[in-house]
């Protein structure tokens, strides 16, 4: 257990953040699935551009990074166009 206030004011503030970066993370997840899903029909680009909006939302919070953002949202439109062929 941490006994300065400034050590106290941090693990405070750090559980915060994580329940934060948990909320768009999950969030993030979540569209993945649903266009990973959704891939080989009509709603698959709609559920592309969602979940690319949502990954770009994490990067921009940093709650991932911006080249795993990049790699993400790359294989997910390689996996949608695949299909669509």
């Amino acid at each position: 257990m941490a006994h300065l206030k400034q050590s106290k004011k941090r693990i405070r503030t750090n559980e915060k953040a994580r329940v934060r970066n948990k909320v768009q993370r999950s969030a993030m997840k979540s569209a993945i699935k649903r266009t990973t899903a959704a891939v080989g029909t009509p709603e698959a680009k709609s559920t592309l551009s969602e979940a690319k909006s949502r990954i770009d939302k994490a990067a921009k919070k940093n709650v991932i990074h911006r080249n795993a953002a990049a790699r993400l949202k790359s294989r997910l439109a390689k996996k949608v166009l695949a299909a669509a062929k």
